[in-house]
């Protein structure tokens, strides 16, 4: 069944925020006014949107280093999520987490993390808690194919499966590890395969194409809310930029073969349906971009407009110091 065109405007909506947020974000950086680390979500929208667009606002979600997308999909606010970026007092952990450290735990987005896999053990937990809790709620942990060689994600998988936590193990496989190749740093074709093991449900998705993630999540997802335990979901994508908005660690990667997966842009095809149906057309789609460009140009002066957090300030808001 295919979604509904009312609903695919604002998934729609919600992937070309990412990207012009994305694409701002890596200027900025360019021009020296973001500090920090950047790591871009570019090529990689439908992910995000097709997973958190079959999540209630009660649903939690656990994010990793390149988890801009992951906010913005879960409705974080664009000005606090820049100002954060930016390391503004105004931001969503007062300029003190940065770009891999945003958090909102009342839409449900309990944050990035920079540490690979961490993240994973985290959602078990609140999987766990919305077990005890009772109810349906359902926890989703993002991570990427890197993640999958870690401890952290057997143990994971492992207990979640144990315990029939209601948890989707969201892996955005975007074959590269840094500049390591997927294939050489791993034993089996697919991320998936390895659900087996936990006797868990393992499924490859097409990453690019936004109907069959949501299809693949809607199920899950409602596996997980009815008591059935976790799947693993394991989304074949790519990344357009580098592994992170630095210059000084070259792209290994083949030029062609990001092209072609340019080719295979996430976003362009929900353009031509949108156009194909008559649903859109030209000019409501450039207005519907100049709005959301709108939005990051108020995000950017937003963030400017904050001030930095002082120093004293620093030891602030901590468990340990």
């Amino acid at each position: 069944m295919p979604i509904p065109s009312r609903e695919l405007i604002e998934l729609y909506r919600k992937m070309l925020t990412i990207r012009r947020f994305e694409e701002r974000v890596a200027l900025e950086f360019k021009r020296g006014t973001i500090p920090g680390v950047v790591h871009s979500y570019i090529g990689q929208e439908a992910v995000a949107v097709g997973v958190c667009g079959n999540l209630r606002n009660d649903d939690r979600i656990v994010s990793n280093h390149r988890g801009h997308g992951h906010c913005i999909a879960k409705g974080a606010d664009l000005n606090r999520m820049m100002a954060e970026i930016y390391g503004r007092k105004n931001g969503y952990c007062k300029g003190k987490g940065g770009s891999m450290h945003i958090a909102d735990f009342s839409i449900g987005m309990l944050g990035a993390n920079g540490i690979v896999a961490a993240g994973l053990p985290i959602a078990v937990g609140t999987a766990l808690a919305a077990q005890l809790e009772g109810g349906d709620r359902v926890s989703v942990v993002f991570f990427g194919d890197g993640a999958c060689g870690e401890g952290e994600f057997h143990e994971s998988l492992n207990l979640a499966s144990i315990w029939k936590l209601p948890i989707v193990f969201a892996c955005e496989n975007n074959h590269y590890g840094v500049n390591t190749p997927v294939r050489e740093a791993m034993a089996v074709e697919h991320v998936a395969e390895r659900a087996a093991a936990y006797a868990m449900p393992g499924t490859v998705v097409e990453g690019n194409d936004l109907a069959a993630v949501y299809r693949a999540t809607r199920d899950a997802v409602a596996s997980a809310r009815s008591g059935e335990g976790p799947s693993l979901l394991e989304f074949k994508t790519y990344r357009w930029r580098h592994h992170f908005e630095m210059t000084s660690i070259p792209d290994l990667r083949p030029p062609e073969e990001i092209e072609a997966w340019k080719q295979k842009c996430p976003i362009a095809p929900i353009e031509h349906r949108l156009l194909r149906e008559g649903v859109l057309d030209r000019e409501d789609l450039a207005r519907l971009d100049g709005e959301v460009l709108a939005r990051i140009e108020d995000a950017v002066r937003f963030a400017l407009a904050s001030p930095l957090p002082e120093p004293a300030e620093a030891l602030e808001d901590v468990f340990s110091a």
